[in-house]
């Protein structure tokens, strides 16, 4: 069991990395809203279905909503990465003042020592 209890009063710790959402768990919010918007959309044929002789109005009500929730859904749910975090941070200018010449003097190979000993 938890030490820690689970309670919505208790804000939330602040996070010390500016790290956006990993891609998967971004991926499930977004198949999550869309898959609501599409049962909303699915509602909605229901209702224009069974409303469509006794009530006009709300059947065409419903077949705007089910017109135009796809569009929405599909808007919302493209909308995720970019859009989570605040600003970005000001990024630091690069400098342009270049690295200090090294100059390399010129080196003589020897060749390689053989054993006279034997």
């Amino acid at each position: 069991m938890s030490a820690t209890p689970w309670r919505r009063d208790v804000p939330r710790a602040e996070s010390i990395t500016r790290a956006r959402t990993g891609l998967t768990q971004d991926l499930r919010g977004r198949q999550r809203r869309y898959i609501a918007a599409m049962v909303i959309r699915t509602v909605c044929v229901v209702v224009m279905a069974a409303t469509w002789s006794r009530w006009p109005v709300v059947a065409v009500t419903a077949l705007i909503g089910a017109a135009l929730i796809p569009y929405l859904a599909v808007v919302a749910a493209q909308a995720g990465w970019r859009q989570q975090r605040g600003t970005r941070p000001v990024l630091v200018p690069v400098r342009t003042e270049s690295a200090p010449r090294v100059v390399l003097e010129p080196t003589k190979i020897l060749p390689p020592e053989r054993n006279t000993a034997a």
